[in-house]
Protein backbone atom coordinates (compact mmCIF):
# COMPACT_ATOMS: atom_id res chain seq x y z
CA UNK A 1 0.00 0.00 0.00
CA UNK A 2 1.32 3.40 -0.96
CA UNK A 3 2.08 5.93 1.74
CA UNK A 4 -0.59 8.62 1.28
CA UNK A 5 0.73 10.84 4.07
CA UNK A 6 -0.52 11.26 7.59
CA UNK A 7 -3.71 13.16 6.71
CA UNK A 8 -5.47 10.02 5.48
CA UNK A 9 -5.30 8.61 9.00
CA UNK A 10 -5.94 11.81 10.91
CA UNK A 11 -8.46 13.71 8.85
CA UNK A 12 -11.27 15.27 10.89
CA UNK A 13 -14.91 16.00 10.03
CA UNK A 14 -15.37 19.05 7.87
CA UNK A 15 -17.27 21.09 10.48
CA UNK A 16 -15.39 24.20 11.48
CA UNK A 17 -14.65 24.95 15.09
CA UNK A 18 -16.05 28.07 16.72
CA UNK A 19 -12.65 29.72 16.37
CA UNK A 20 -12.17 28.56 12.76
CA UNK A 21 -8.91 29.79 11.25
CA UNK A 22 -7.30 30.88 14.53
CA UNK A 23 -3.98 28.97 14.84
CA UNK A 24 -3.29 26.54 17.66
CA UNK A 25 -0.54 27.88 19.91
CA UNK A 26 2.53 25.66 20.31
CA UNK A 27 5.21 26.66 22.81
CA UNK A 28 8.65 25.29 21.89
CA UNK A 29 11.02 25.33 24.87
CA UNK A 30 14.62 24.43 24.05
CA UNK A 31 18.02 26.10 24.45
CA UNK A 32 19.13 25.06 20.94
CA UNK A 33 18.02 27.31 18.07
CA UNK A 34 18.25 24.41 15.63
CA UNK A 35 15.48 22.56 17.48
CA UNK A 36 13.16 25.55 17.05
CA UNK A 37 14.03 25.82 13.36
CA UNK A 38 13.55 22.12 12.61
CA UNK A 39 10.23 22.01 14.48
CA UNK A 40 8.84 24.97 12.55
CA UNK A 41 10.02 23.52 9.25
CA UNK A 42 8.61 20.04 9.89
CA UNK A 43 5.19 21.43 10.86
CA UNK A 44 5.00 24.38 8.48
CA UNK A 45 2.11 22.87 6.49
CA UNK A 46 0.36 21.20 9.43
CA UNK A 47 -3.37 21.87 9.89
CA UNK A 48 -5.91 20.47 12.30
CA UNK A 49 -9.60 21.35 12.05
CA UNK A 50 -8.82 24.02 9.47
CA UNK A 51 -6.36 25.72 11.82
CA UNK A 52 -2.61 25.99 11.46
CA UNK A 53 0.03 26.40 14.18
CA UNK A 54 1.34 29.53 15.87
CA UNK A 55 4.80 28.86 17.31
CA UNK A 56 6.03 30.61 20.45
CA UNK A 57 9.72 30.19 21.29
CA UNK A 58 11.36 30.07 24.72
CA UNK A 59 15.05 29.28 25.29
CA UNK A 60 15.11 28.75 29.03
CA UNK A 61 12.90 27.71 31.89
CA UNK A 62 12.43 31.32 32.94
CA UNK A 63 11.29 32.35 29.45
CA UNK A 64 8.94 29.36 29.34
CA UNK A 65 7.26 30.37 32.61
CA UNK A 66 6.69 33.91 31.33
CA UNK A 67 5.36 32.60 28.01
CA UNK A 68 2.75 30.29 29.56
CA UNK A 69 1.45 33.14 31.72
CA UNK A 70 1.23 35.42 28.68
CA UNK A 71 -0.40 32.70 26.56
CA UNK A 72 -2.66 30.62 28.85
CA UNK A 73 -4.50 29.30 25.77
CA UNK A 74 -1.39 27.45 24.56
CA UNK A 75 -2.38 24.01 23.27
CA UNK A 76 0.97 22.15 23.35
CA UNK A 77 4.33 22.64 25.04
CA UNK A 78 7.27 20.84 23.41
CA UNK A 79 9.59 20.94 26.39
CA UNK A 80 13.30 20.19 26.64
CA UNK A 81 14.44 18.80 29.99
CA UNK A 82 18.05 19.97 30.27
CA UNK A 83 18.58 23.69 29.69
CA UNK A 84 20.12 26.19 32.14
CA UNK A 85 19.93 23.40 34.72
CA UNK A 86 19.57 19.64 34.45
CA UNK A 87 15.96 19.84 35.70
CA UNK A 88 14.84 23.14 34.13
CA UNK A 89 12.19 21.43 31.98
CA UNK A 90 10.76 19.47 34.88
CA UNK A 91 10.53 22.67 36.91
CA UNK A 92 8.59 24.28 34.05
CA UNK A 93 6.16 21.32 34.00
CA UNK A 94 5.61 21.73 37.74
CA UNK A 95 5.07 25.49 37.33
CA UNK A 96 2.51 25.04 34.56
CA UNK A 97 0.37 22.61 36.54
CA UNK A 98 0.80 23.74 40.13
CA UNK A 99 1.46 27.49 39.91
CA UNK A 100 -0.22 28.60 36.68
CA UNK A 101 -2.94 25.96 37.28
CA UNK A 102 -3.11 25.22 33.57
CA UNK A 103 -4.50 21.70 33.31
CA UNK A 104 -5.49 21.86 29.65
CA UNK A 105 -2.18 22.43 27.85
CA UNK A 106 -0.55 19.20 26.67
CA UNK A 107 3.06 18.88 27.84
CA UNK A 108 5.42 16.74 25.74
CA UNK A 109 8.94 16.28 27.11
CA UNK A 110 11.63 16.10 24.43
CA UNK A 111 15.07 15.17 25.64
CA UNK A 112 18.39 14.44 24.01
CA UNK A 113 19.70 12.99 27.26
CA UNK A 114 17.19 10.37 28.43
CA UNK A 115 19.55 9.21 31.14
CA UNK A 116 19.21 12.57 32.91
CA UNK A 117 15.44 12.13 33.25
CA UNK A 118 14.35 8.48 32.92
CA UNK A 119 10.92 8.14 31.29
CA UNK A 120 9.40 5.94 34.01
CA UNK A 121 10.35 8.30 36.83
CA UNK A 122 9.30 11.46 34.98
CA UNK A 123 5.88 10.13 33.92
CA UNK A 124 5.20 8.96 37.48
CA UNK A 125 6.25 12.17 39.24
CA UNK A 126 5.18 14.94 36.85
CA UNK A 127 1.86 15.71 35.17
CA UNK A 128 3.13 15.44 31.61
CA UNK A 129 1.34 13.86 28.67
CA UNK A 130 4.11 12.30 26.60
CA UNK A 131 7.85 11.63 26.69
CA UNK A 132 9.96 11.56 23.53
CA UNK A 133 13.63 11.29 22.75
CA UNK A 134 14.65 13.90 20.20
CA UNK A 135 16.18 11.23 17.95
CA UNK A 136 12.87 9.38 17.55
CA UNK A 137 10.81 12.44 16.53
CA UNK A 138 10.83 12.24 12.74
CA UNK A 139 8.68 14.60 10.72
CA UNK A 140 5.91 12.02 10.47
CA UNK A 141 6.01 11.10 14.15
CA UNK A 142 5.98 14.77 15.07
CA UNK A 143 2.79 15.25 13.00
CA UNK A 144 1.25 12.19 14.64
CA UNK A 145 2.12 13.63 18.04
CA UNK A 146 0.48 16.95 17.15
CA UNK A 147 -2.76 15.33 15.98
CA UNK A 148 -3.07 13.24 19.14
CA UNK A 149 -2.16 16.12 21.46
CA UNK A 150 -4.44 18.65 19.78
CA UNK A 151 -7.39 16.24 19.87
CA UNK A 152 -6.81 15.79 23.57
CA UNK A 153 -6.46 19.55 24.16
CA UNK A 154 -9.61 20.27 22.12
CA UNK A 155 -11.67 17.77 24.11
CA UNK A 156 -10.38 19.03 27.46
CA UNK A 157 -11.16 22.64 26.53
CA UNK A 158 -14.63 21.60 25.31
CA UNK A 159 -15.32 19.76 28.57
CA UNK A 160 -14.12 22.72 30.61
CA UNK A 161 -16.20 25.11 28.57
CA UNK A 162 -19.27 22.91 28.91
CA UNK A 163 -18.66 22.71 32.65
CA UNK A 164 -18.35 26.50 32.82
CA UNK A 165 -21.45 26.81 30.67
CA UNK A 166 -23.42 24.54 32.98
CA UNK A 167 -22.21 26.52 35.99
CA UNK A 168 -23.30 29.73 34.27
CA UNK A 169 -26.71 28.19 33.49
CA UNK A 170 -27.14 27.04 37.08
CA UNK A 171 -26.15 30.46 38.41
CA UNK A 172 -28.41 32.26 35.93
CA UNK A 173 -31.33 29.94 36.69
CA UNK A 174 -30.84 30.38 40.43
CA UNK A 175 -30.91 34.16 40.10
CA UNK A 176 -33.99 33.99 37.89
CA UNK A 177 -35.79 31.76 40.41
CA UNK A 178 -34.96 34.32 43.12
CA UNK A 179 -37.09 36.91 41.34
CA UNK A 180 -40.40 37.27 43.14
CA UNK A 181 -42.22 39.97 41.17
CA UNK A 182 -43.19 40.55 37.55
CA UNK A 183 -41.81 44.07 37.82
CA UNK A 184 -38.27 42.74 38.30
CA UNK A 185 -38.73 39.59 36.24
CA UNK A 186 -38.13 40.97 32.74
CA UNK A 187 -35.15 43.03 33.87
CA UNK A 188 -33.63 40.11 35.77
CA UNK A 189 -34.10 37.64 32.91
CA UNK A 190 -32.52 40.05 30.44
CA UNK A 191 -29.56 40.54 32.76
CA UNK A 192 -28.96 36.81 33.24
CA UNK A 193 -29.31 35.83 29.58
CA UNK A 194 -26.95 38.68 28.65
CA UNK A 195 -24.40 37.41 31.16
CA UNK A 196 -24.79 33.86 29.89
CA UNK A 197 -24.14 34.85 26.28
CA UNK A 198 -21.31 37.15 27.31
CA UNK A 199 -19.77 34.11 29.03
CA UNK A 200 -18.71 32.67 25.69
CA UNK A 201 -19.81 34.91 22.86
CA UNK A 202 -19.28 38.50 23.90
CA UNK A 203 -16.23 40.40 25.00
CA UNK A 204 -16.29 41.53 28.66
CA UNK A 205 -16.26 45.20 27.65
CA UNK A 206 -18.82 44.95 24.85
CA UNK A 207 -22.00 46.95 25.50
CA UNK A 208 -25.11 44.81 25.70
CA UNK A 209 -27.93 46.12 23.52
CA UNK A 210 -30.89 44.03 24.57
CA UNK A 211 -34.60 44.20 25.19
CA UNK A 212 -37.38 42.10 26.66
CA UNK A 213 -40.84 42.30 25.11
CA UNK A 214 -44.16 40.83 26.16
CA UNK A 215 -47.16 40.56 23.90
CA UNK A 216 -50.63 39.06 23.77
CA UNK A 217 -53.45 39.48 21.32
CA UNK A 218 -53.95 43.14 22.18
CA UNK A 219 -50.67 44.94 22.81
CA UNK A 220 -46.89 44.62 22.66
CA UNK A 221 -44.77 46.30 25.34
CA UNK A 222 -41.01 46.59 25.91
CA UNK A 223 -40.75 45.52 29.55
CA UNK A 224 -36.98 45.97 29.95
CA UNK A 225 -34.10 47.28 27.86
CA UNK A 226 -30.35 47.89 28.09
CA UNK A 227 -27.68 49.69 26.09
CA UNK A 228 -28.91 51.59 23.05
CA UNK A 229 -32.44 50.27 23.62
CA UNK A 230 -32.76 51.55 27.21
CA UNK A 231 -34.85 54.64 26.26
CA UNK A 232 -37.59 52.32 24.98
CA UNK A 233 -38.15 50.50 28.29
CA UNK A 234 -41.86 50.59 29.10
CA UNK A 235 -42.87 51.72 25.61
CA UNK A 236 -45.67 50.17 23.60
CA UNK A 237 -44.80 48.99 20.11
CA UNK A 238 -47.16 51.57 18.62
CA UNK A 239 -45.22 54.37 20.35
CA UNK A 240 -41.78 53.32 19.06
CA UNK A 241 -40.68 55.57 16.22
CA UNK A 242 -37.44 53.73 15.42
CA UNK A 243 -38.31 51.68 12.35
CA UNK A 244 -35.39 49.26 12.80
CA UNK A 245 -36.43 48.40 16.36
CA UNK A 246 -40.07 47.94 15.37
CA UNK A 247 -38.99 45.62 12.58
CA UNK A 248 -36.85 43.59 15.01
CA UNK A 249 -39.77 43.14 17.42
CA UNK A 250 -42.28 42.30 14.70
CA UNK A 251 -39.86 39.83 13.10
CA UNK A 252 -39.30 38.19 16.48
CA UNK A 253 -43.03 37.85 17.06
CA UNK A 254 -43.49 36.13 13.72
CA UNK A 255 -41.14 33.26 14.66
CA UNK A 256 -42.18 30.82 17.37
CA UNK A 257 -38.75 29.37 18.13
CA UNK A 258 -35.51 30.88 19.40
CA UNK A 259 -33.05 31.81 16.67
CA UNK A 260 -29.53 33.14 16.08
CA UNK A 261 -28.97 35.45 13.13
CA UNK A 262 -25.70 37.17 12.28
CA UNK A 263 -24.68 38.77 15.59
CA UNK A 264 -28.03 38.52 17.39
CA UNK A 265 -30.12 36.16 19.50
CA UNK A 266 -33.92 36.09 19.64
CA UNK A 267 -35.41 33.97 22.40
CA UNK A 268 -39.05 32.99 22.94
CA UNK A 269 -40.44 32.29 26.40
CA UNK A 270 -43.88 30.68 26.54
CA UNK A 271 -45.45 30.98 29.99
CA UNK A 272 -48.74 29.65 31.24
CA UNK A 273 -50.28 33.10 31.73
CA UNK A 274 -51.15 33.49 28.04
CA UNK A 275 -48.57 36.24 27.57
CA UNK A 276 -45.64 35.56 25.25
CA UNK A 277 -42.22 36.95 26.03
CA UNK A 278 -39.47 37.80 23.59
CA UNK A 279 -35.78 38.39 24.36
CA UNK A 280 -33.51 40.08 21.83
CA UNK A 281 -29.75 40.62 22.22
CA UNK A 282 -27.34 41.91 19.61
CA UNK A 283 -23.56 41.99 19.46
CA UNK A 284 -22.61 38.30 19.58
CA UNK A 285 -19.11 37.70 18.21
CA UNK A 286 -20.08 34.41 16.60
CA UNK A 287 -22.85 31.84 16.39
CA UNK A 288 -22.98 29.59 19.48
CA UNK A 289 -22.07 25.93 19.22
CA UNK A 290 -24.73 23.22 19.52
CA UNK A 291 -23.91 22.54 23.18
CA UNK A 292 -24.36 26.20 24.06
CA UNK A 293 -27.67 26.31 22.20
CA UNK A 294 -28.85 23.40 24.33
CA UNK A 295 -27.77 25.19 27.50
CA UNK A 296 -29.62 28.31 26.39
CA UNK A 297 -32.77 26.27 25.73
CA UNK A 298 -32.46 24.92 29.26
CA UNK A 299 -32.34 28.48 30.58
CA UNK A 300 -35.38 29.39 28.47
CA UNK A 301 -37.33 26.48 29.99
CA UNK A 302 -36.25 27.55 33.47
CA UNK A 303 -37.38 31.10 32.71
CA UNK A 304 -40.82 29.79 31.70
CA UNK A 305 -41.06 27.75 34.92
CA UNK A 306 -39.93 30.74 37.00
CA UNK A 307 -42.54 32.90 35.28
CA UNK A 308 -45.28 30.43 36.14
CA UNK A 309 -43.98 30.23 39.72
CA UNK A 310 -44.23 34.01 40.00
CA UNK A 311 -47.82 33.84 38.74
CA UNK A 312 -48.68 31.26 41.40
CA UNK A 313 -46.85 33.23 44.09
CA UNK A 314 -48.63 36.44 43.17
CA UNK A 315 -51.98 34.69 43.15
CA UNK A 316 -51.27 33.32 46.64
CA UNK A 317 -50.13 36.75 47.84
CA UNK A 318 -53.17 38.45 46.33
CA UNK A 319 -55.45 35.92 47.97
CA UNK A 320 -53.65 36.39 51.29
CA UNK A 321 -53.83 40.16 50.90
CA UNK A 322 -57.53 40.02 50.13
CA UNK A 323 -58.18 37.82 53.16
CA UNK A 324 -56.23 40.23 55.37
CA UNK A 325 -58.19 43.21 54.02
CA UNK A 326 -61.48 41.38 54.54
CA UNK A 327 -60.46 40.38 58.06
CA UNK A 328 -59.38 43.93 58.85
CA UNK A 329 -62.58 45.38 57.45
CA UNK A 330 -64.64 42.83 59.38
CA UNK A 331 -63.01 44.01 62.61
CA UNK A 332 -63.61 47.64 61.64
CA UNK A 333 -67.25 46.86 60.81
CA UNK A 334 -67.73 45.14 64.16
CA UNK A 335 -66.47 48.26 65.89
CA UNK A 336 -68.81 50.37 63.68
CA UNK A 337 -65.92 51.78 61.63
CA UNK A 338 -67.05 50.88 58.13
CA UNK A 339 -65.49 51.64 54.77
CA UNK A 340 -62.03 51.20 53.31
CA UNK A 341 -60.07 52.44 56.31
CA UNK A 342 -57.74 49.43 56.38
CA UNK A 343 -56.94 49.73 52.67
CA UNK A 344 -56.04 53.39 53.07
CA UNK A 345 -53.91 52.64 56.13
CA UNK A 346 -52.13 49.93 54.15
CA UNK A 347 -51.28 52.18 51.19
CA UNK A 348 -50.28 55.15 53.37
CA UNK A 349 -48.07 52.86 55.47
CA UNK A 350 -46.33 51.61 52.34
CA UNK A 351 -45.66 55.15 51.13
CA UNK A 352 -44.29 56.23 54.52
CA UNK A 353 -42.09 53.12 54.66
CA UNK A 354 -40.57 53.77 51.24
CA UNK A 355 -39.91 57.43 52.03
CA UNK A 356 -38.42 56.42 55.38
CA UNK A 357 -35.87 54.29 53.51
CA UNK A 358 -37.24 50.75 53.68
CA UNK A 359 -36.77 48.62 50.57
CA UNK A 360 -39.69 47.85 48.25
CA UNK A 361 -40.05 44.28 49.54
CA UNK A 362 -40.19 45.29 53.21
CA UNK A 363 -42.54 48.16 52.42
CA UNK A 364 -44.82 45.66 50.68
CA UNK A 365 -44.78 43.43 53.78
CA UNK A 366 -45.81 46.43 55.86
CA UNK A 367 -48.60 47.26 53.39
CA UNK A 368 -49.97 43.74 53.67
CA UNK A 369 -49.62 43.55 57.46
CA UNK A 370 -50.89 46.95 58.58
CA UNK A 371 -54.62 46.08 58.09
CA UNK A 372 -54.18 43.69 61.02
CA UNK A 373 -53.40 46.50 63.47
CA UNK A 374 -56.73 46.17 65.31
CA UNK A 375 -57.24 42.41 64.93
CA UNK A 376 -57.13 42.05 68.72
CA UNK A 377 -60.50 43.79 68.96
CA UNK A 378 -61.99 40.43 68.07
CA UNK A 379 -61.44 39.60 71.75
CA UNK A 380 -63.24 42.69 73.06
CA UNK A 381 -66.94 42.43 73.87
CA UNK A 382 -69.50 44.32 71.79
CA UNK A 383 -70.70 46.12 74.90
CA UNK A 384 -67.32 47.80 75.29
CA UNK A 385 -66.39 47.99 71.61
CA UNK A 386 -69.61 49.75 70.59
CA UNK A 387 -70.45 51.68 73.77
CA UNK A 388 -71.83 55.05 72.61
CA UNK A 389 -70.41 57.04 75.50
CA UNK A 390 -67.01 57.35 77.12
CA UNK A 391 -65.47 54.17 78.53
CA UNK A 392 -64.95 54.03 82.29
CA UNK A 393 -61.55 53.12 83.73
CA UNK A 394 -62.29 49.38 83.91
CA UNK A 395 -63.64 49.31 80.36
CA UNK A 396 -60.68 51.30 79.06
CA UNK A 397 -58.27 48.83 80.64
CA UNK A 398 -60.09 46.01 78.86
CA UNK A 399 -60.09 47.92 75.56
CA UNK A 400 -56.33 48.41 75.78
CA UNK A 401 -55.81 44.65 75.90
CA UNK A 402 -56.70 44.40 72.20
CA UNK A 403 -53.03 45.15 71.41
CA UNK A 404 -51.79 42.16 73.41
CA UNK A 405 -54.61 39.95 72.16
CA UNK A 406 -53.70 40.76 68.56
CA UNK A 407 -50.02 40.11 69.21
CA UNK A 408 -50.73 36.76 70.88
CA UNK A 409 -52.98 35.71 67.98
CA UNK A 410 -50.29 36.27 65.35
CA UNK A 411 -46.91 35.91 67.04
CA UNK A 412 -46.56 32.14 66.56
CA UNK A 413 -46.95 32.32 62.78
CA UNK A 414 -43.87 31.72 60.63
CA UNK A 415 -45.28 33.85 57.82
CA UNK A 416 -43.45 37.12 57.42
CA UNK A 417 -46.62 39.16 56.90
CA UNK A 418 -48.31 37.73 59.98
CA UNK A 419 -45.15 38.23 62.05
CA UNK A 420 -45.19 41.87 60.97
CA UNK A 421 -48.91 42.00 61.79
CA UNK A 422 -48.18 40.78 65.32
CA UNK A 423 -45.62 43.56 65.84
CA UNK A 424 -48.00 46.20 64.48
CA UNK A 425 -50.90 44.98 66.62
CA UNK A 426 -48.68 45.20 69.71
CA UNK A 427 -46.94 48.54 69.09
CA UNK A 428 -49.28 50.82 67.14
CA UNK A 429 -50.70 52.45 70.29
CA UNK A 430 -47.33 53.21 71.85
CA UNK A 431 -46.29 56.89 71.89
CA UNK A 432 -42.94 58.34 70.80
CA UNK A 433 -42.49 60.29 74.07
CA UNK A 434 -43.95 57.50 76.23
CA UNK A 435 -47.34 57.13 77.85
CA UNK A 436 -48.76 54.72 75.28
CA UNK A 437 -49.88 51.14 75.75
CA UNK A 438 -49.48 48.22 76.33
CA UNK A 439 -45.81 48.57 77.45
CA UNK A 440 -45.24 52.35 77.78
CA UNK A 441 -42.39 52.16 75.25
CA UNK A 442 -40.76 55.29 73.89
CA UNK A 443 -38.64 56.31 70.91
CA UNK A 444 -36.79 53.54 69.11
CA UNK A 445 -38.09 50.99 71.63
CA UNK A 446 -41.25 51.06 69.52
CA UNK A 447 -40.84 48.95 66.41
CA UNK A 448 -40.71 50.99 63.20
CA UNK A 449 -43.69 49.05 61.82
CA UNK A 450 -45.77 50.19 64.80
CA UNK A 451 -44.56 53.80 64.50
CA UNK A 452 -45.44 53.95 60.81
CA UNK A 453 -48.86 52.33 61.19
CA UNK A 454 -49.71 54.65 64.09
CA UNK A 455 -49.23 57.72 61.88
CA UNK A 456 -51.23 56.19 59.01
CA UNK A 457 -54.02 54.95 61.30
CA UNK A 458 -54.56 58.21 63.18
CA UNK A 459 -54.33 60.35 60.02
CA UNK A 460 -56.97 58.32 58.20
CA UNK A 461 -59.22 57.78 61.22
CA UNK A 462 -59.45 61.54 61.82
CA UNK A 463 -60.37 62.15 58.19
CA UNK A 464 -63.01 59.41 58.06
CA UNK A 465 -66.73 59.81 58.72
CA UNK A 466 -67.94 57.65 61.58
CA UNK A 467 -71.30 57.11 63.27
CA UNK A 468 -69.96 58.80 66.39
CA UNK A 469 -68.02 61.67 64.71
CA UNK A 470 -67.67 63.75 61.58
CA UNK A 471 -64.60 63.69 59.37
CA UNK A 472 -62.08 66.37 60.29
CA UNK A 473 -61.00 68.95 57.73
CA UNK A 474 -57.54 68.29 56.32
CA UNK A 475 -55.97 71.39 57.88
CA UNK A 476 -57.22 70.41 61.35
CA UNK A 477 -55.74 66.94 60.90
CA UNK A 478 -52.39 68.37 59.83
CA UNK A 479 -52.42 70.79 62.77
CA UNK A 480 -52.89 67.86 65.14
CA UNK A 481 -50.12 65.84 63.45
CA UNK A 482 -47.76 68.81 63.83
CA UNK A 483 -48.77 69.24 67.48
CA UNK A 484 -48.11 65.55 68.19
CA UNK A 485 -44.75 65.58 66.38
CA UNK A 486 -42.25 64.27 68.93
CA UNK A 487 -45.01 63.46 71.44
CA UNK A 488 -47.31 60.82 69.95
CA UNK A 489 -45.46 60.35 66.66
CA UNK A 490 -41.85 60.06 65.56
CA UNK A 491 -40.87 63.52 64.20
CA UNK A 492 -39.32 62.15 61.03
CA UNK A 493 -42.51 60.28 60.11
CA UNK A 494 -44.65 63.39 60.61
CA UNK A 495 -42.27 65.31 58.34
CA UNK A 496 -42.56 62.58 55.68
CA UNK A 497 -46.36 62.69 55.96
CA UNK A 498 -46.43 66.47 55.48
CA UNK A 499 -43.96 66.36 52.58
CA UNK A 500 -46.06 63.75 50.76
CA UNK A 501 -49.52 64.99 51.65
CA UNK A 502 -50.59 65.35 47.99
CA UNK A 503 -49.78 61.70 47.25
CA UNK A 504 -51.49 60.62 50.47
CA UNK A 505 -54.61 62.54 49.48
CA UNK A 506 -54.60 60.71 46.14
CA UNK A 507 -54.47 57.41 48.04
CA UNK A 508 -57.48 58.47 50.11
CA UNK A 509 -59.40 59.56 47.01
CA UNK A 510 -58.69 56.23 45.29
CA UNK A 511 -60.03 54.26 48.27
CA UNK A 512 -63.09 56.24 49.28
CA UNK A 513 -65.66 54.71 51.64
Amino acid sequence: MKDQGPDIFFSEPAEASEASGVPWKVLVVDDEQSVHDVTRLALSDFRFEDRGLDFISAYSGEEARKAILEHPDTAIILLDVVMETETAGLEVAHFVREVAHNKAVRIVLRTGQPGQAPEKDVIAQYDINDYKEKTELTSRKLSTLMYASLRSFRDIVALEKNKSGLEAVIEASAKIFELKSKERFAEGVLEQVSMLLKHGYRGPDVQTDALAVQYDGEETIVTAATGAYRPYAGAALTDIEATELRDIIEAGRSVETSTFSNDSYTGHIHCGDGINRLLYLKGLCCEPAEMDRSLLKLVERNIAIACENIDLLQEIEQTQNEMIYLLGETIETRSMETGHHVQRVAEISRLLALEYGLGPEEAEVLRMASPLHDIGKIGISDAILNKPGKLDAREWDIMKTHTSIGYDMLKSSRRRVLQAGAIIARDHHERWAGGGYPANKRGDEIHLYGRITAVADVFDALGSERSYKHAWPLEDILDLMRAERGRHFEPRLVDILLENINEIQRICQSNKD
